[in-house]
């Protein structure tokens, strides 16, 4: 099967993308089975079957002629046998839904599931001497039924925002459980810049293997994942300890105890690079049809949380400088209305001390030199009176250096002089 990527299939149409789902869920769960045999007595010898039967039960050169419990030892405790014993006994037909048979054992071990139909087979007499068995496997829809409720809730995570790395995370276990082998998922998330690559989720690699790759840059010749990442497009290294693109990581690869690696690059819709998506597996192998279906499935998933993670943050990085610019405006409006009412308060000192100079000048105009200060406001003041200040409008009056200097300050203009008439150089040089 070609490479072809979950968008561009969707891009030729909707029965295309159809059709393409269709040979994903194929590719990854296998065909649907179907298997016949006829039994016959109450020990159920098999006398005929065909080869998917065999292909479940038990083998089939040593099949023909053959009870069913010495076909399959170990169906008797998965519930088989009750079902066609009760058939035999009693002349009526029986259905059961998802029957569990399990093949192998260890870590060869899998499950399938069926709807079998057990029919009573009988003579001229209407004696019941053996049983039909109809059975049509139902692996592939549950799951199929188990991918759509996995990808759902991802949806849900990711529409409620849930954070990246839970998201992944999920996304990972979850592939790794689907996976008809054992496989070691891996998501690493680029830079801004597309230099590096940052650790993202590997719930099943070990720690210091996540440590040691996390920000490692994208290039030719880095691992699976940094040459998949800059030659964007994907990568497959069927045995790392041989390939070359791995040779600055395969000590760290053996001590991880990984065989084999295969790399997709993870593009936004605009083609930039938001990371990668690696399978590992223990042991040397090509990927098969359902490790590239997963990848294919799951692919446009992680696409779709990175960005809108992405979305996300920028999102709040607007609204934090949004907030920010705002508390920047509200110091300025204040600072600005501060200032406007101190220089209302100087020009409403300036007219005070305006006035006082006009009325001391009135007031004396014929006095001798006062003795104390006439520029001490409302409240008086009894220092000397040592300067004489005037404005530009003719008003004067006496003050002490204190007030004085505060009349200069806010009077627009004002002349100095002292009682010997030394002017302001006389003023300046004291």
């Amino acid at each position: 099967m070609t490479e072809v990527s979950h968008q561009q299939s969707m891009a030729a149409g909707p029965a295309t993308a159809g059709q393409a789902v269709q040979g994903d869920l194929r590719d990854l769960f296998g065909p649907s089975t179907a298997v016949f045999a006829s039994l016959a007595g109450p020990a159920h010898v098999v006398e005929t079957a065909n080869p998917a039967f065999f292909a479940v039960i038990g083998d089939e050169r040593v099949g023909i002629g053959t009870t069913l419990a010495e076909l399959g030892p170990d169906l008797a405790g998965q519930g088989f046998l009750a079902p066609l014993d009760r058939v035999h006994r009693t002349g009526e037909p029986h259905t059961e839904r998802d029957v569990r048979v399990v093949r192998g054992s260890g870590a060869h071990e899998q499950e399938a599931f069926f709807d079998v139909t057990y029919e009573p087979r009988r003579d001229a007499a209407g004696t019941v001497t053996g049983i039909l068995v109809i059975g049509v496997e139902t692996t592939q829809v549950r799951h199929t039924q188990q991918l759509m409720a996995e990808q759902r809730a991802l949806l849900e995570q990711i529409a409620r925002q849930a954070p990246l790395r839970e998201v992944l995370d999920g996304m990972a276990r979850c592939i790794e459980n689907l996976a008809p082998q054992e496989v070691l998922v891996s998501v690493l998330l680029a830079d801004p810049d597309g230099a590096q690559l940052r650790h993202g989720a590997a719930p099943s690699l070990p720690d210091f293997y996540n440590r040691a790759i996390d920000g490692i840059a994208t290039g030719e010749g880095v691992g699976s994942c940094g040459t998949a990442a800059h030659r964007r497009e994907p990568v497959t290294v069927t045995d790392i300890a041989t390939d070359p693109l791995w040779d600055d990581f395969r000590d760290l690869a053996k001590r991880a105890g990984l065989g084999a690696c295969w790399s997709t690059p993870i593009l936004a819709r605009d083609g930039s690079l938001l990371g990668t998506f690696a399978m590992y597996h223990r042991t040397p192998r090509v990927p098969q049809d359902s490790d590239l279906a997963l990848t294919r499935v799951f692919a446009g998933t992680a696409a779709l949380a990175i960005e809108r993670h992405h979305s996300e943050q920028a999102r709040r990085t607007a609204e934090a400088h949004a907030e920010a610019a705002h508390a920047e405006l509200a110091r300025a409006v204040q600072a600005e209305q501060q200032l406007r009412a101190e220089a209302e308060q100087r020009a409403t000192a300036a007219t005070e001390l305006a006035a006082q100079i006009r009325a001391a000048a009135a007031t004396h105009a014929s006095a001798p030199h006062p003795k104390h200060c006439q520029l001490g406001g409302t409240h008086g003041c009894s220092a000397p009176a040592e300067l004489k200040v005037a404005d530009p409008w003719g008003d004067s009056a006496w003050g002490c250096l204190s007030h004085a200097e505060e009349a200069i300050l806010n009077v627009r203009s004002a002349f100095i002089a002292d009682e010997d008439l030394g002017g302001l150089a006389a003023y300046l040089h004291r």
